[in-house]
């Protein structure tokens, strides 16, 4: 009982240390479990391990073959989960780099490797290969927390941010595959044997992923699944497909719930953000026991096997060469600079998954007797921790060194994706600023992306979106929903994460009708609120810019459209082309001679225009005789 409650309360808490040091989760997990596992011999009396996960294989937290079966049913639900957020429509529009990263790259990572393990280490070509498909992955749960506190380009970050998803279930594949190749015939050469099994695993991991994905999906759909039970019911048909799987096909489990994981999350479900929210909190317990647990599970011999010039060679040509090689190639025919490959080539952490498969895989093969395979669990658990720890440290300085560190926070998130706020993020875009657009209705977010434009899904009152890295380079806030509380607490929870450098709302009505409440953070006007913006927008769809030949013309402008209800100013565009939003008190912006001022609306006619230039030579004259 003690060690149980034990592993969940260690667990959590290197996830609360993980988030308060912005690390990774998987580093102080692996710690944690190397101390009490391993290391613990070196301090105890009687040289047993403070926690064991198998004690002779009979006594111990998982007793027999119990810690097998855990390990495998933990790793089926973090692949599903990983599975789910795969949507073909992102993999249409990332990019060729990331596709190349994710074919090219995976290749050259596979026999780079490979070749590494088996000239340094002397290992068979069969282990070699096996050791080489368990590093391919780096994933998301490595890649984020390193990335969310440096602003880099975004293009950087989306590269890396959606090479770790898109990679975590081709490599798992790869490597059940490689596996099964070695566990036929008892790693003898690539018989006829070998090939049907592996036929099998491709048959029945595809097939029962499908099936069970698409009648899941339809059983959602009619709501023949009460919504209280849905979360549990997918997880126990994600355990009872792994396990059919299994039983016709050795291995073929993982198989089946990555892709029934991608196939479902390509369906149109109600209910699927739901889905995927239980997923991740139920992926962080699992990881969270599974990671110590497997780290407590390494001997201190297992550790002096690779405490020497070999694994220092073997990481330095994967994280040096391998990797550098990877990406290069990858890139050949991009619009990426050197300094971007450069960076792209420098952060690889590898992740959860290759950890986890390699002691499925690694800790069977050495119970089979395979030779080398005693080298796989501690070899894939070296380069995890050394990658992840190198890059935690030292990616920010290198970002600053080769010079995509982004020093000046000009992006701006936009709260609400409505009509009026696509079409202001697309002038924004348009001039060189990059826009993401926020808003709960998937709708407006996929209109958004229509459009080109940054769009994710996401309410204020969630805390999603401080893990998004496409965020680092936003320094400006602009809450422009219909909904004055939702503007207010974008503003009271995301100013200091997303709004340093200026943080705007939309005015309520009650404040457009009281002068006196008129908030320090109101956007654009003390006379335009949701409503009146999005009539404009509706009636005259299109934003201008007129120049401004002194701070007395613009003022005048500003008094133009306070008496005309079809024109809204919007931003200051400087000489240089820069964008100032302007706010509720005007009178904040610097205005200089040939700046412009952009407004959304009609077009301010000529008489209109002299009636202002009348205004500011009457100002001018008052100035005069001051």
């Amino acid at each position: 009982m003690l060690e149980l409650a034990g592993l969940v309360i260690l667990g959590i808490l290197a996830q609360w240390v993980a988030w308060k040091t912005k690390t990774p989760a998987i580093l102080p997990l692996i710690l944690i479990g190397l101390f009490v596992g391993p290391v613990s011999t070196l301090l105890s009396d009687d040289g047993t391990k403070w926690l064991e996960p198998i004690w002779n294989g009979e006594e111990g937290v998982f007793p027999g073959e119990s810690l097998f079966y855990f390990v495998s049913l933990a790793i089926a639900v973090i692949l599903f989960e990983g599975g789910l957020t795969l949507r073909r429509g992102e993999v249409g529009n990332i990019g060729p780099v990331i596709v190349k990263l994710i074919s090219v790259g995976v290749v050259v990572t596979f026999f780079g490797a490979g070749l590494a393990a088996h000239f340094i280490y002397g290992f068979s070509w069969q282990i070699s290969f096996l050791f080489s498909s368990l590093i391919i992955v780096t994933g998301p749960t490595v890649i984020a927390p390193i990335l969310r506190n440096i602003p880099l380009k975004t293009h950087v970050s989306s590269i890396l941010k959606w090479e770790g998803i898109l990679i975590d279930p081709i490599g798992a594949l790869i490597a059940v595959l490689m596996y099964e190749f070695i566990r036929v015939e008892g790693g003898q050469d690539f018989t006829i044997t070998a090939l049907t099994e592996f036929g099998k695993i491709i048959l029945f991991g595809f097939t029962f992923g499908f099936t069970f994905a698409h009648i899941l999906a339809l059983l959602i759909k009619r709501n023949v699944i009460p919504h209280y039970l849905l979360n549990v019911f997918t997880l126990a048909t994600v355990l009872g497909v792994f396990v059919l799987a299994d039983t016709f096909a050795h291995e073929s489990g993982l198989l089946a719930v990555v892709v029934m994981g991608m196939v479902m999350g390509n369906k149109n479900l109600p209910n699927i953000k739901e889905l995927l929210y239980f997923k991740e909190s139920l992926s962080v317990l699992l990881i969270s026991i599974l990671f110590i647990l497997l780290a407590a599970n390494i001997e201190i011999s297992d550790l002096l096997l690779i405490y020497n010039w070999k694994a220092a060679m073997l990481f330095g040509a994967i994280v040096f060469i391998v990797r550098p090689v990877g990406v290069i190639l990858s890139s050949l025919g991009s619009n990426l600079k050197a300094n971007e490959i450069a960076f792209i080539s420098w952060v690889g952490p590898r992740g959860i998954v290759a950890a986890g498969i390699a002691s499925l895989f690694g800790l069977k093969l050495a119970r089979e007797g395979v030779p080398g395979a005693e080298y796989i669990t501690p070899l894939v658990f070296m380069v995890v921790l050394l990658s992840v720890l190198l890059n935690a440290t030292t990616a920010r300085i290198f970002a600053k060194l080769v010079g995509v560190f982004v020093k000046d926070a000009e992006g701006i998130l936009i709260i609400g994706a409505s009509s009026v706020s696509r079409l202001i993020g697309k002038y924004l875009q348009d001039n060189k600023r990059h826009v993401v657009l926020m808003d709960n209705n998937a709708d407006n977010v996929m209109k958004a992306k229509d459009l080109g434009l940054d769009a994710i899904a996401g309410s204020v009152y969630e805390d999603d979106l401080f893990n998004n890295i496409e965020l680092n380079d936003v320094g400006y806030l602009m809450a422009m929903t219909g909904n004055s509380d939702i503007n207010k607490t974008a503003i009271n929870k995301f100013t200091s994460q997303y709004g340093e450098k200026g943080s705007f709302r939309l005015i309520s009505s009650d404040e457009m009708n009281d002068p006196e409440t008129n908030p320090s953070e109101g956007l654009f006007s003390h006379t335009d609120d949701y409503i009146k913006l999005t009539e404009v927008a509706r009636s005259h769809p299109t934003i201008h810019e007129v120049v401004l030949n002194s701070r007395a013309h613009y003022e005048g402008l500003l008094e133009i459209s306070k008496t005309d209800p079809d024109i809204i100013p919007l931003f200051v565009k400087t000489d240089t082309g820069e964008l100032k939003i302007i706010p509720s008190h005007s009178s904040e912006v610097e205005i200089s001679s040939g700046y412009q001022l952009v407004y959304l609306g009609k077009k301010i006619k000529k008489e209109e225009e002299e009636q202002e230039e009348n205004y500011e030579e009457t100002v001018e004259k008052l100035e005069g005789e001051d």
